[in-house]
């Protein structure tokens, strides 16, 4: 399937000349129209999709001419001077290629980056070599080095082809013309030995198109043995008698403007979507066989010809021969080879360019091209000194090849030298990755030093993890085996999903071996976890092997043994259909939930969209240059949010992203604390993920999913901790961006209920001055007040997705010391710690229906607090809004004068569901499901929780209790919580 990264065939073959034998002015016209549609294609010009057809004209006029010449050579003089005929080549071809190519080696130098550069010169290599077009094929083949900036020289993959078509072609046909010297009729049975021979290879080469078309469309669009068969069909054309044939004129007219109208056609209906070379590839190699034999001249009976040069005055060759399409086709081959780096380079250095400027600077590109076919091309190519022997032509030859390579090796060993070693990082010596807070390296011992990023963008660029072939290739449908770590262990680890999966490979190996446990990972490159169908570029057609391969992993994780924890991870931009992704992960993750083993999502990481390694080797005295917008990187993400509402029971969600891309700020860094985080354009690098190990297991270990790890085994009593902060830090430093975010203002977004529905006075806010850690371990959140203005702290947890397991339990607990203050100075002081359900994440509507649990609410300054459970509908109802089911006014001795712990356990045990209130470890409150109606209770409790921890100023409650805030009210008295935790407890139901 071509795309616009992958130029098109240049006009090799050939030449024009002087009017020697078997001379065709219509060929040469019709070079222009090939490499308009191709320079039309580059540029983006509308209406012109399919302009790439170019190759397949090129190629058949190439196996066309070539033959022609080769057969005429072996007919006239019994041998071919394969000596004469690549010194022809060679002058012709190597001379202007290897201008072009020294131009931008040079100009690579200024224009591009360093890394970029390095990939540039060997470019140029290859391109010198003639074997550009493997190159590109295993670069565009192969998934891991995609994302990167397309070459300027990608458009010689073509000559690549061509070339190598003439050092096979001309021996082949040499061989058979020595075999063929001592027959009678030397002509005929070379004719009928090569005829044969072309029908045979050309029909296997197309055979093998269509099946690499189906299997890689790089390998079918890039590669030699796929484009054979439309050399061969050029051939063909030499080889038959054509000009034998007898038939009437309209015929001949016919066939050549229905070529014609054939080759406008692909032009126009011909895309980037359309799988090609393949069957398609037909139509324009049968359209340009159509008009070639269209001008084939015929002998009448008294001699005559009739073609292009005779009285055939309404054939498309007479306005192929006009005297325009004549100069284009003969500017043709030099205007190819430099439209392409001009456009490249140009946005290179400009950025992204729409196609007026692109086809600007195509017109601008005929400069050169005039100037290199008038004094290197044509010079060299009629030179009588160098044209006088064929070992001169082919010293010319040699030379133009090992000028640029030699430029090449030079200016590419001074830019690796620049750039440093590419040998990997020994991950050993990493600087300890902080397990919280805004940093990604621990602030712990040695300061953080000046100095190069790690890994540098050359190591970048390889900075895969050490999985070997785990990552299976597109065509593969089935994972190896893959076991790491303590691979007998009948405990186990499952890392699932795509390449974004893959890139936390080594974390997650290192928290299975801290575990004793064995790691198996089940990645396919591009292939989405999620059950969508998806065309991979790879391939150039709808990814089969995806689904084979995700209904073959899923089934070898069901059956066979039951592991301890699954985590997967998978590229969040397959589609941008939200319910269709949504409808995905729910058939994938049916089976997986299933197994009643915790399952973790680990959520996509930002996706940078663009060279990152590349940027940087650019960048490296200000690598934040190399940053990208927040708003492309981060698409919503719809199954984190159904996880944190609670609707995938059995499913935990944990996110990197608040340190990857803070949430301050509208860009996310390609750099972090001398990390260098991306290896291209989507993927992280080895070392970041390798940093990144003690967030991950903390995160992990919240969700309960680590058991057996640091901080994650089951306590006494079965419970195991989700979630715990004990606010430690620098006194003044804010509480953790993993854990919890700030509500700001007086209402939600969109307000749908101003002055946050309970009628305070205060506005919230994410300043210090209100939300600060006090540097001895507690949390301060304290009321202030401003020109009569009041402002206070209101937080929420980011999590959205604590319950209880099934059948299980879960309690929220937290020590609070409440504001030291009492009497008229406390008149309107409302301080609270509380959870609301899930669903009002999405839009905050809902209430009280969703549920919401008051686990510790008190006014006024009173030695009383109150924990409510608020259901139902907004007036009366079961659940009697809107007081709700309140514990009333309990007593609380001392609550000013230290910490005491408040508490809520959901207990989901089947027949005893309930809600329950603790004062340090004392029940004083509790609701059963046979409070309501079931439908009640189960809206109010079996989903995600997220939760609150605020100090409001005024309102309804305080107002109930007889006082609110006022001028005697004092300001600057904290609410103090020394720790939050959630623990779960597994019911008798777990399997």
């Amino acid at each position: 399937m071509p795309t616009p990264t992958s130029p098109v065939a240049p006009p090799g073959g050939s030449g024009p000349g002087s009017r020697r034998a078997g001379f065709r002015p219509d060929i040469e016209g019709l070079r222009a129209v090939a490499v308009l549609g191709v320079l039309a294609f580059h540029a983006a010009v509308p209406g012109l999709t399919g302009g790439f057809v170019g190759v397949d004209v090129f190629f058949v006029i190439s196996g066309y001419l070539i033959t022609g010449l080769l057969l005429r050579e072996a007919v006239t003089t019994g041998r071919i001077r394969l000596g004469e005929f690549f010194s022809r080549r060679a002058r012709r071809l190597l001379p202007s290629a290897a201008v072009v190519l020294g131009a931008v080696a040079l100009a690579g130098a200024w224009l591009t980056v360093p890394l970029r550069r390095t990939e540039l010169e060997y470019d140029v290599v290859a391109a010198a070599l003639s074997t550009a077009n493997w190159r590109f094929v295993q670069q565009q083949t192969d998934y891991l080095a995609a994302g990167h900036d397309q070459s300027p020289l990608l458009h010689f993959w073509s000559l690549a082809v061509e070339e190598q078509f003439y050092l096979l072609w001309a021996p082949l046909i040499a061989g058979f013309v020595y075999a063929a010297a001592r027959a009678a009729r030397r002509g005929r049975a070379v004719r009928s030995v090569v005829t044969a021979f072309t029908a045979v290879l050309a029909l296997g080469a197309f055979v093998l198109s269509l099946r690499w078309t189906g299997d890689s469309v790089s390998l079918a669009y890039l590669g030699t043995p796929s484009r054979v068969w439309q050399f061969g069909v050029g051939a063909l054309l030499s080889l038959l008698p054509w000009h034998l044939l007898r038939g009437p004129r309209p015929l001949r007219l016919l066939s050549g403007w229905a070529g014609a109208g054939a080759l406008v056609w692909c032009m126009a209906e011909y895309d980037t979507s359309t799988p090609y070379p393949g069957y398609a590839a037909l139509v324009p190699t049968l359209a340009t066989a159509a008009i070639i034999l269209a001008g084939i001249p015929d002998r009448s009976a008294d001699g005559s010809a009739d073609g292009p040069d005779g009285p055939d005055a309404h054939g498309v060759g007479r306005l192929l021969a006009g005297r325009a399409p004549r100069a284009i086709g003969r500017l043709s081959y030099t205007l190819y080879l430099w439209h392409w780096p001009v456009l490249v380079l140009a946005e290179a250095r400009l950025g992204p360019l729409d196609w007026t400027a692109k086809t600007a600077l195509t017109v601008a590109a005929v400069l050169p091209a005039l100037a290199t076919m008038r004094w290197v091309e044509q010079p060299v190519r009629h030179s009588r000194t160098v044209s006088e022997l064929p070992r001169r032509g082919l010293s010319v030859g040699v030379s133009a090849v090992a000028i640029p390579v030699v430029l090449a090796l030079v200016m590419g060993t001074t830019t690796l030298r620049l750039l440093g070693p590419a040998t990997p990082v020994d991950v050993k010596g990493l600087p300890p990755g902080a397990a919280e807070g805004p940093h990604l390296l621990s602030r712990e011992g040695t300061p953080l030093r000046s100095g190069p990023v790690m890994p540098s963008p050359v190591q970048a660029r390889k900075d895969f993890p050490p999985d070997g072939t785990c990552e299976v290739a597109p065509p593969v449908t089935s994972s190896p085996r893959c076991l790491f770590g303590a691979a007998d262990s009948p405990d186990r680890m499952v890392l699932l999903g795509d390449s974004h999966a893959g890139q936390w490979f080594s974390p997650m190996l290192a928290l299975a071996a801290e575990r004793g446990w064995a790691l198996q990972e089940l990645v396919k490159q591009g292939c989405p976890l999620p059950e969508l169908s998806v065309v991979n570029t790879q391939l150039g057609r709808t990814y089969h092997e995806c689904d084979t391969w995700r209904a073959d992993a899923l089934a070898r994780i069901t059956k066979g043994p039951k592991p301890r924890l699954v985590v997967i991870a998978s590229l969040n931009r397959y589609t941008d259909d939200q319910r269709l992704l949504a409808r995905g992960w729910e058939r994938t993750l049916k089976p997986l939930r299933a197994l009643g083993v915790p399952i973790v999502y680990l959520e996509d990481t930002p996706v940078p969209g663009k060279d990152i390694p590349a940027c940087v080797s650019g960048h490296t005295a200000d690598p934040e240059a190399c940053a990208f917008a927040r708003s492309t990187a981060q698409w919503p993400d719809p199954l984190a949010r159904r996880i944190a509402a609670g609707r995938l029971p059995g499913v935990r969600a944990v996110s990197v992203n608040p340190v990857l891309c803070p949430p301050e700020g509208a860009d996310c860094p390609a750099v972090l604390d001398r990390i260098l985080l991306y290896r291209d354009d989507a993927h992280l690098t080895d070392v970041a993920a390798v940093v990144l190990t003690p967030r991950l297991e903390r995160l992990l270990s919240e969700t309960g999913a680590l058991a057996g790890g640091t901080g994650a085994a089951a306590g006494a009593g079965g419970w195991t901790r989700v979630m715990h902060d004990d606010f430690e830090g620098p006194a003044g430093a804010r509480p953790s961006a993993d854990r919890w975010k700030y509500d700001i203002g007086t209402c939600y977004p969109g307000c749908p209920a101003p002055r946050w529905g309970t009628g305070e006075i205060e506005t919230m806010t994410d300043s210090a001055d209100n939300v600060r850690l006090d540097g001895k371990g507690a949390l301060e959140i304290v009321p202030t007040r401003r020109d009569g203005k009041w402002y206070s702290g209101r937080i929420e947890s980011r999590r959205a997705d604590f319950a209880p397991p099934p059948g299980g339990v879960m309690r929220i607990e937290a020590s609070i010391a409440l504001p030291d203050v009492t009497g008229p100075a406390a008149a309107g002081y409302w301080p609270a710690f509380w959870t609301l359900g899930a669903k009002l994440r999405d839009g905050y509507t809902g209430w009280p229906s969703v549920g919401e649990l008051d686990i510790m609410e008190s006014v006024n300054g009173r030695d009383t607090f109150f924990g409510s459970m608020h259901c139902g509908i907004a007036e009366g109802g079961p659940c009697e809004e809107p007081v709700g089911l309140t514990s009333g006014p309990q007593p609380c001795p001392g609550r000013r004068a230290g910490f005491h712990s408040y508490a809520v356990e959901v207990d989901l045990t089947p027949g005893a569901e309930e809600v329950r209130w603790y004062l340090d470890g004392r029940i004083h409150h509790r609701v059963g499901a046979a409070r309501m109606d079931a439908g009640t209770w189960d809206r109010a409790v079996h989903h995600g929780l997220f939760l609150i921890l605020n100090v409001a100023m005024g309102g309804k409650l305080p107002a109930a209790d007889g006082l609110t805030a006022g001028p005697g009210t004092e300001p600057g008295h904290p609410m103090r919580v020394e720790h939050v935790t959630v623990s779960t407890r597994e019911g008798t139901t777990r399997s």
